[in-house]
């Protein structure tokens, strides 16, 4: 049983996947309040995966690719601003999504859930395969 567990957190997936829901929370936290707070639901979306943003780099620096973070220095920026990019096209991603799902008068919280999923996809393939690349 423990062979077992130590196998499931050595999965970069599994580790990517919580790191998620912990920026997800922050995110849809954000947007959640943000429209309570009477600001339209697209840059709600915009400002929530915003500070998601911020939590995901966090957790995916510290607890998600730990062998493949670039030491400090020019590497280490690259790494960060290539984060950002990646982050910056979940964000467009999102962004289009929800404002595609107002536009159409559908419930913006539906929009951002099919967003989620695919913002999700992309952002994992864009980090592992680029961003926090083997071969730093």
């Amino acid at each position: 049983m423990q062979a077992a567990m130590q196998r499931l957190t050595d999965l970069v997936i599994l580790r990517y996947l919580l790191a998620s829901v912990g920026a997800l929370a922050v995110d849809m936290g954000s947007f959640l309040g943000l429209m309570h707070a009477g600001l339209a639901a697209t840059p709600a979306s915009a400002i929530g995966y915003g500070a998601g943003i911020l939590a995901h780099w966090l957790l995916s620096s510290r607890a998600v690719f730990t062998g493949r973070v670039a030491a400090k220095g020019l590497a280490r920026t690259r790494q960060k601003a290539l984060f950002v990019v990646s982050a910056l096209a979940g964000l467009a991603l999102t962004t289009g999504i929800v404002a595609a799902a107002e536009a159409m008068s559908l419930d913006p919280r539906a929009g951002k859930l099919l967003a989620i999923v695919l913002s999700f996809a992309l952002t994992w393939w864009l980090r592992n395969r680029v961003v926090f690349q083997q071969t730093l």
